[in-house]
């Protein structure tokens, strides 16, 4: 019987705390019930957390050229040498095998070079502007870098750079063209659409005939126009902005619906109307007052948003109509992996795409958190 009332309680404990929890309290008790947005979210939060921290990560310059080493396979580290710890690679010998001519390496298990943590290396700015050599792990003597560019943990390229170091940069180019893309998509969603859903008539006409239009155009075909426009003698810098805004400014359409659709179902609710007879401005009831009622929504949205703009990023590179070298991102990077030939003789230069399929589905996942959380009251 004390167990019942006990139980009992903790009930009405519960539904009072949920009767007065705030619209985010309940999108989080909501959020966290699912366990495959909650992994993905800390999987993306981890590839985000790796942003500045590219090079020191890397353990070869991502953009050196060494011949002498071009389509090797990953190497390993070994931790321990006769029952003691002793980390260390071994050395390779290069040569041709005399049935396929192709290029192969001979381990050599006498050749030892050591390795350690926060090794002097290459020099890069650490966060765009602080002089740096130092790296999570590389060779203990700085000067085997002059014979042997990197460790190569995940072999090399056509010509010898270091596949890793360049999966790192890859990641922080791609992940962050889907930031700015949103971001921008973002901003003419959210004002286009609430434009059109708060005044209506000839306005909303206008923009909804804009949309229409444009959403007639094959994607893929539009980005590669608008890529293709792209003038050749821009700076990688000017490259990176010029695709992300052919991304962004034709992506805005669905924000704009979303903002648009709930514009019109809040415009004539009473704390509206009690807004415009106070005197505030129409700015003011917009996005001060209406926007807000629908955050969860917009959240939702944009987590499924960006998965759209990394993968127009990386076709367009991967069809020359994007990023060029010396930027590297994931497109870029799977160039090399287009010939059946090239994958089935160097199977590892297909290990980018799994950071790639990672990512979408983490943002899939943690996009549908966040849609069925958005709707607190739901079941």
């Amino acid at each position: 019987m004390a167990e019942q009332v006990i139980t009992a309680t903790e009930d009405a404990f519960e539904e009072e705390e949920f009767s007065i929890a705030s619209q985010w309290q309940l999108m989080w008790w909501r959020f966290r019930k699912h366990k495959p947005a909650i992994v993905s979210a800390i999987i993306l939060g981890i590839f985000y957390l790796l942003f500045p921290l590219a090079e020191f990560l890397g353990t070869g310059d991502p953009a050196q050229i060494s011949e002498p080493y071009h389509y090797l396979r990953p190497q390993v580290i070994r931790f321990f040498d006769d029952g003691s710890f002793s980390p260390h690679v071994n050395g390779l010998r290069p040569y041709r095998d005399p049935m396929t001519f192709q290029k192969k390496y001979e381990l050599l298990p006498d050749e030892k070079i050591g390795v350690t943590f926060f090794a002097k290396g290459f020099e890069y700015n650490f966060l765009g502007f602080i002089k740096a050599d130092r790296h999570l792990i590389g060779f203990t003597d700085p000067a085997t870098l002059d014979s042997r560019p990197s460790i190569f943990l995940l072999g090399s390229d056509s010509v010898g750079r270091d596949s890793w170091s360049r999966l790192m940069l890859a990641n922080r180019i791609s992940l962050s063209i889907g930031l700015i893309g949103v971001a921008i998509t973002l901003i003419l969603g959210i004002m286009m659409g609430g434009i059109s859903g708060y005044y209506g008539g000839w306005v909303d006409t206008i923009i909804q005939r804009i949309i229409e239009v444009k959403s007639a155009i094959p994607t893929l075909p539009l980005w590669m126009g608008l890529s293709a426009a792209v003038p050749q003698d821009w700076t990688v810098l000017q490259v990176y902005f010029g695709i992300t805004v052919v991304l962004s400014i034709f992506g805005w359409t669905g924000m704009a619906r979303t903002v648009r659709g709930k514009f019109l179902a809040l415009r004539e609710e009473d704390y509206v109307m009690a807004a415009r007879l106070s005197g505030s401005g129409e700015g003011r009831i917009m996005f001060r007052h209406m926007l807000p009622g629908f955050y969860s929504h917009i959240i939702a949205t944009i987590s499924l948003s960006i998965p759209s703009m990394i993968i127009g990023e990386t076709s367009l590179s991967f069809l020359g109509l994007g990023l060029r070298p010396p930027a590297v991102s994931y497109g870029i990077m799977l160039i090399q992996a287009q010939n059946p030939v090239t994958v089935a003789l160097y199977p590892w230069l297909m290990f980018v795409a799994l950071p790639v399929i990672i990512v979408i589905l983490a943002f899939n996942f943690l996009g549908d958190g966040l849609r069925d959380a958005a709707d607190p009251y739901g079941k």
